[in-house]
């Protein structure tokens, strides 16, 4: 089988059969039977032989990076600046919109439809205002692809040669989530390789969290159109596949992970807190949702049935359940770190919730 040339050295990453997910349709190529008849397009069938070519390096341009840093967190940027130091990229700073700066966010309308009546906190809204103002950026600019992250993030140690250039992306590819939470989504079987030890598969499910991903420049502008009226939480916007705004988009996950927020690394965290955690708490538990009663016996019949169809579809889609694992120092983490400080609250039944606490590993 020949082997694709990039910059005039072979990569054994990009295999013959899946070439046309990681070209653009400008990049260079040729066949064997498009080259005796002449074609100077790409065939729609690409499962024919392909010579060895030779693409230039314009076609895979360094990886911009954007970093959302508030003016008054300089312990964060300060640690940011450290790890994109220690995998050797370069990144450009946004500001942030800051909530407590701005008081006309509690009285901003939301207009957008919403599936709760929780109103959005100030803090997710300033969140979602910051996010937006790097889509703007994105679209107005001419990067085909462009890595967005907050600032309480951890690199994991081969993040560097992943973010130097965007070869490995694929040419469909609208939002790549960069970050793991430790929770379990649906993710497709088959899987793209990246390099470096990293892989792609198709997001389907709801992966909240906006701490790391990469976008095209056209969702970029898709999601400043569709953020004129502002309602929903950013990470639901983006990857929660009942909204149109993520079901709309081809969505792909990286495996392992190539960040993850510090606050999901317990006794080995920076004690960099999640800034929205505590205000979406609040505002869950003034709702009143939070004191629900367990649902009735035909409901959790209901319930269990159309769970069951489900795993029956996502088996013949060829998609799976799986916790997106994070490598920490050597070491693959598949779930928060315990932490002697953490909280965690369990659901009982009739509604009562009760909590317990973690503690350190002796």
């Amino acid at each position: 089988m020949p082997v694709l040339k990039r910059g005039g050295s072979a990569s054994s990453n990009w295999k013959v059969k899946g070439v046309s997910r990681f070209f653009p349709d400008d990049a260079a190529w040729s066949c064997d039977r498009c080259k005796k008849s002449g074609r100077s397009q790409r065939p729609r069938a690409i499962q024919h032989r392909f010579q060895p070519v030779s693409i230039p390096m314009s076609i895979c341009p360094k990886m911009k990076c954007l970093l959302i840093n508030l003016d008054r967190s300089l312990d964060r940027l300060a640690h940011m600046k450290s790890e994109f130091a220690r995998i050797g990229i370069q990144f450009s700073r946004i500001e942030a919109v800051d909530a407590e700066s701005r008081p006309d966010l509690a009285t901003m309308p939301l207009r957008a439809k919403r599936r709760t009546k929780i109103r959005l906190a100030d803090t997710e809204i300033a969140c979602l205002l910051s996010h937006r103002a790097c889509w703007e950026m994105i679209a107005k600019g001419g990067d085909r692809h462009v890595a967005v992250f907050e600032d309480d993030l951890v690199f994991t140690t081969t993040a560097g040669a992943l973010l130097r250039d965007t070869g490995w992306i694929p040419a469909d590819a609208d939002i790549i989530k960069l970050e793991t939470v430790f929770q379990k989504t649906l993710v497709g079987r088959k899987r793209l390789a990246a390099g470096h030890g990293f892989f792609l598969s198709r997001l389907h499910d709801v992966h909240i969290g906006t701490g790391g991903y990469i976008i095209s420049r056209q969702a970029a502008r898709d999601l400043v159109d569709a953020t004129r009226d502002i309602g929903i939480p950013v990470d639901q916007l983006m990857f929660n596949p009942i909204f149109p705004t993520s079901s709309g988009k081809r969505i792909y996950q990286l495996v392992p992970a190539l960040c993850l927020q510090d606050q999901y690394l317990g006794e080995k965290s920076l004690g960099l807190p999640s800034l929205l955690k505590l205000d979406r708490v609040n505002a869950w538990k003034e709702s009143g949702l939070a004191g629900r009663h367990a649902k009735a016996l035909g409901k959790k019949i209901t319930s269990e049935f159309n769970r069951l169809g489900r795993q029956i579809g996502n088996f013949c889609r060829m998609r799976r359940k799986m916790i997106i694992p994070f490598d920490h120092q050597d070491e693959r983490i598949l779930s928060p770190i315990p932490s002697d400080t953490k909280t965690r609250y369990r659901r009982r039944p009739k509604g009562k919730a009760t909590h317990y606490q973690w503690r350190k590993s002796p």
